[in-house]
């Protein structure tokens, strides 16, 4: 058997390599070689609204009126948020905001402070 991977798109066993990349015949999606994959994920960089890298711990302030979804409160454009946690997925900032309770954040709302 081959050590190639399924295609992730349609689970197809047929994927082929063509230079760095995975090829899927039957639906053309076209995946990068593992070392790439394993490299691009160790590699997560979390930045603000003006590129500046965000690390955990963080003080940030907002950028502009974030509507609260579920209410009609609204945080407001300079409000500090402190000691940021960054995680993966749509939301990349979990935080506290005094007023609102926990938060998730997307980080190109925010600027360090």
């Amino acid at each position: 058997m081959s050590s190639l991977p399924n295609c992730p798109k349609c689970s197809s066993e047929y994927t082929y390599e063509d230079g760095l990349l995975f090829v899927c015949p039957l639906c053309a999606h076209e995946l990068a070689a593992e070392s790439e994959i394993n490299s691009l994920e160790k590699e997560k960089v979390f930045k603000d609204s003006n590129g500046n890298v965000l690390i955990d711990g963080d003080t940030v302030s907002v950028i502009k009126d974030l509507k609260v979804k579920g209410t009609s409160s609204v945080i407001k454009i300079g409000t500090r948020v402190k000691n940021i946690r960054l995680v993966d997925g749509d939301h990349d900032i979990d935080c506290k905001i005094e007023g609102f309770g926990a938060m998730k954040l997307k980080s190109g709302f925010v600027k360090i402070v």
